[in-house]
């Protein structure tokens, strides 16, 4: 039998590399069995291959132009064209390291291959085995948690029932698929990752040491890791926690360690050839991850006998550890439960022997060679349906099956499939239909349209929805405090019948759906609020989220289950003193019935009774007036271009040493993105106080000029010396923003192409303290002096680089995101003192100029940072588009789908590639889908007539 595994990066450090090349190595004993790699990235695989295994490689990327490595026939040339042009095989999306040369030697080899199992690793990769390779067997092992995998599990809505066969490490992936797939769902199996044959080192459990390893990463969350350890320190002061691994966070866990004072104690000891002589060295192992699908370091470290103390994440922990037995489970992000946890493993040695003893016997049933035979098993059966007749004709019903239910799926806008409900839920489907008018199908679920809802309006009505069914009851409940814009009521465990009760009988004449959550908030399906109580959740799960789905006229804008209102069921603490909650509350796991003494709290326009405790303000919390300023320019105003050809000429000339692209007509260029700018933030961001746009003499016809909440501020309002009016140079007018008057000490500026996303807090933007945070980019500003060549953008920011480096002595060397700038006007202030004469060169510029700084798009963040006014995060998700390059525009149609950016940016460079019509045709067309919602600063919206009446 000849097996070929497909990879992505076969050298790489990852477990999907050490199981594909563990499972290759022992299958190379008696099969024919090749490990294609797509790229090449070192000399050598990280992990040990037998040498029975051809490993190929198809792309060079080892050196900076990528080669094909078997294909003479392409020069360097052909190569580096090839490699800078986009995969038509992988959406960049999917996985973006893929590119024309890959995509061609993929083409090469995969059709040519005589293979009789083809198996890929990734998503991606099975894209690719469909699309290359239909005359072998195709299995696809997923080794991640495919539920949470975001847009790269992209493929598996496309391709899977194409596949043979589907492997998985956990049952409630295999329930995700089966799903998903429904009929169309090939062979779903679970086979577990094995551990390396072999001898093994045990751990004696008394070294004082806790271990962590893997991907140094943001997803596996090693910062977690010391601040628990720093909590407890002190406590057991001979105990060290050690890191092995590499990535992006190393340096950032050293920063925290000593910030913590913690020297010597926090180690990162890097990559280890020989982690399972590590493991013996340990007395715990440490897992602090968001996601794990089947973590091959817990099951080493249990070989090794050592007890786990792990985040209890989606979804692997829990299929190794036995909470109590081999390990401690946590609540994810729980850093002070982690703390406790680990105290409690460290401080008693007799439990950590115990526990130590049960991992390693535990580990048994992951020995290799009854693993490896159920997967020689598989490939051998699959091997034998691809010899009898009617195989091709089964992938065949399999892909028309799936694409019956998408079709049936996209139906659901008009009525749900037929059959697919009980006769109960029917006639309850029927009778909303009538009582309730102008209902549509969305999402197979009975659906409000409404065009004047913000994110906020909608979980205000979901918490009224819960609030006015438990009232109607005499059920008792407390608003929760919850650190989001969607809302949370307890109720206590022993009211729970009758609450439940209460929203079915509630929900009986309304569009309203519910879902139970699991222990870690995770939704367990979406059913018609009268179908909860039937369910076999209901017994066991202690909360459930309740809503009313809306939508908007033209359907590109959903408020479903997220939006909901969660009701907790709250139980007692077994001395009778505590009431316990089911999620951390602000002041905690559980409330001390003593302190349980009734009060209230306003949520939008109504009042809602909640416990004493949640009615304080929290030292973590960012309670200060924020306000948001724009500076804008209708380019397209003929009485402004007038103006700005007679002070700078008719072409628009500079003679100050302005680069060609500060005078290009795309930066002056208005497309009303500052609508949906402006219709983004109400939707997304009610936090904000006042909105200040700072104008020359200009007003958008559209924009209520009365509203109490927007200010228009001409420029002559804020320069301080009218002899630099008029400007036409950003970089001038964002240097005066501070002189606005009435403006916040904490504001956040914004180009009119920036938009919130989704929704955002203020503690994005601010610590609770008031210092702004940053976002830097990972484009570097290069330490070369400023040239001829640098474009506008590129000189402020060596200019910010030089005046910081000359007065400090402190480099900077990445720009920002394009994203939000959170800004204080006393920092401002400062600068305005500190740097006077380039603040006032930068002021006196008409036009961007070589000698500008940027100031509230970097300089006052780096100054802030140098000086404690500001702080770095990478708490947020950045989407950019640049609509002038076609390449980009794909990203549209995702970002569109997914909403999964907390802001994004619409830029336009000067080098489009695509013309200016296009352009403003492809943003009108997107930011109407995004954001459809007209905001009430809009002259005559149903939102502007709601608010300001």
């Amino acid at each position: 039998m000849k097996i070929t595994f497909l990879l992505t990066w076969a050298d790489a450090v990852g477990g999907t590399e050490r199981m594909i090349l563990r499972q290759a190595s022992w299958l190379a004993q008696r099969h024919d069995v090749e490990v294609v790699s797509v790229f090449k990235t070192r000399s050598a695989p990280a992990f040990e291959v037998d040498d029975r295994v051809r490993m190929t490689y198809l792309v060079d990327a080892t050196t900076q132009i990528q080669r094909a490595i078997h294909n003479d026939a392409l020069d360097e040339q052909t190569c580096r064209a090839l490699a800078e042009s986009p995969s038509t095989l992988v959406d960049p999306g999917w996985e973006g390291a893929f590119n024309a040369l890959a995509d061609l030697e993929l083409e090469r080899v995969l059709p040519a291959s005589d293979t009789d199992v083809i198996v890929s690793s990734t998503p991606a990769l099975l894209a690719v085995a469909a699309t290359l390779a239909p005359q072998a067997a195709l299995v696809h092992q997923e080794h991640r948690v495919t539920e949470l995998r975001g847009p790269s599990g992209g493929p598996f809505r496309i391709f899977t029932p194409r596949a043979d066969a589907v492997v998985l490490l956990s049952q409630p992936t295999r329930d995700w698929f089966a799903n998903l797939l429904q009929d169309a769902a090939p062979r779903l199996e679970i086979i577990a990752n094995t551990l390396e044959p072999g001898y093994r080192p045990l751990s004696s459990r008394a070294t004082d040491t806790i271990l962590w390893a893997g991907r140094l990463t943001a997803e596996k969350q090693p910062l977690h890791a010391v601040r628990a350890f720093a909590a407890i320190a002190a406590e057991h002061p001979g105990w060290v926690l050690r890191f092995y691994g590499d990535g992006p966070e190393a340096d950032r866990i050293r920063r925290e360690a000593a910030a913590h004072r913690l020297g010597s104690r926090v180690q990162v000891a890097g990559n280890s050839p020989v982690l399972d002589q590590e493991w013996a060295k340990a007395s715990i192992a440490l897992l602090t991850s968001r996601t794990e699908c089947f973590p091959l370091v817990i099951m080493e470290a249990m070989a090794a006998a050592v007890p786990v103390v792990a985040y209890d994440c989606p979804n692997g922990p829990r299929e190794l550890i036995r909470d109590g037995e081999t390990g401690f489970l946590v609540a994810p992000d729980d850093t002070d439960q982690l703390a406790a946890t680990l105290s409690k493993v460290m401080g008693d040695a007799e439990l950590r022997h115990r526990m130590g003893e049960a991992a390693l016997e535990h580990t048994a049933r992951f020995e290799i060679d009854p693993i490896m035979r159920r997967w020689e098993e598989l490939y051998t059966d699959l091997v034998a349906e691809r010899a009898q007749p009617g195989w091709r004709d089964r992938r065949l019903r399999r892909m028309a099956a799936f694409r019956a239910q998408r079709a049936a799926a996209g139906a659901r806008d008009t009525a749900p499939v037929a059959g697919s409900q009980s006769a109960d839920v029917e006639t309850w489907a029927a009778t909303v239909q009538e009582s309730v008018p102008g209902l549509v199908w969305s999402n197979a679920q009975l659906t409000r349209v409404e065009d004047d809802l913000s994110a906020a309006d909608v979980a205000a009505r979901n918490l009224a929805f819960a609030a006015d069914a438990l009232e109607a009851a005499d059920v008792d409940f407390w608003l929760v405090p919850k650190p989001w814009a969607t809302h949370t009521v307890g109720v206590a465990a022993t009211d729970r019948d009758a609450a439940m009760d209460a929203l079915t009988r509630y929900g009986t004449d309304r569009p309203a759906y519910g879902e139970f959550l699991d222990q870690r908030g995770r939704g367990l399906g979406v059913k018609p609020v009268i179908e909860l109580p039937g369910l076999v959740a209901a017994d066991r799960s202690r909360a459930v989220r309740v809503f009313e789905p809306v939508v908007t006229s033209g359907r590109t804008l959903r408020f479903g289950s997220v939006y909901g209102c969660v009701v907790e069921f709250w139980d007692e603490s077994e001395d009778g003193t505590r009431l316990r909650a089911v999620r951390r509350t602000p002041v905690g796991y559980s409330v001390p019935k003593a302190a349980t003494t009734r009060a209230s709290a306003h949520v939008q326009d109504r009042r809602y009774p909640t416990l004493e405790p949640f009615t304080r303000t929290m030292v973590n919390d960012v309670d200060f007036p924020i306000d948001v300023v724009y500076t804008w320019v209708d380019g397209n105003d003929p009485a402004w271009r007038a103006k700005r050809s007679d002070r700078l000429g008719t072409a628009g000339a500079s003679t100050d040493g302005t680069s060609d692209a500060a005078e290009g007509s795309a930066r002056y260029r208005a497309r009303d993105e500052l609508r949906y700018s402006l219709r983004s933030l109400d939707l997304f961001a009610p936090w904000v106080r006042n909105i200040w746009l700072v104008t020359d003499d200009q007003r958008p016809a559209w924009l209520d000029l009365d509203h109490p909440r927007v200010k228009v501020v001409d420029h002559r309002e804020i320069f301080t010396d009218p002899a630099a009016l008029p400007t036409f140079n950003s970089h001038a007018i964002e240097s005066q923003l501070h002189h606005i008057p009435g403006l916040a000490e904490h504001f956040l500026y914004l180009n009119d192409d920036f938009f919130i996303g989704r929704t955002v807090r203020p503690d994005t933007f601010f610590t609770p303290g008031g210092l702004p945070k940053f976002f830097t980019s990972p484009t570097l500003v290069d330490p070369t002096p400023i040239s001829d060549d640098d474009e506008f953008n590129i000189t402020a920011a060596k200019n910010n680089r030089d005046l910081l480096n000359d007065r400090f002595g402190k480099t900077l060397t990445q720009g920002l995101l394009h994203a939000p700038y959170a800004l204080r006007r006393g920092t401002l202030t400062a600068i305005e003192q500190e740097f006077a004469e380039p603040f006032q060169r930068t002021m006196h510029s008409r036009v961007r100029a070589a000698s500008d700084i940027s100031l509230v798009s970097s300089f006052a963040h780096y100054y802030g940072l140098i000086t404690g006014r500001a702080v770095t995060s990478g708490d947020l998700k950045v989407g950019f588009v640049n609509v002038g390059l076609r390449e980009h525009h794909a990203r549209l149609d995702r970002m569109l789908l997914a909403r999964g950016h907390d802001v994004f940016c619409l830029n336009d460079f000067h080098n489009a590639d695509v013309p200016d019509d296009e352009q403003s045709q492809l943003i009108d067309a997107f930011l109407q889908a995004y954001f459809p919602v007209a905001s009430q600063f809009e002259l005559g919206s149903p939102r502007n007539r709601r608010c300001t009446a």
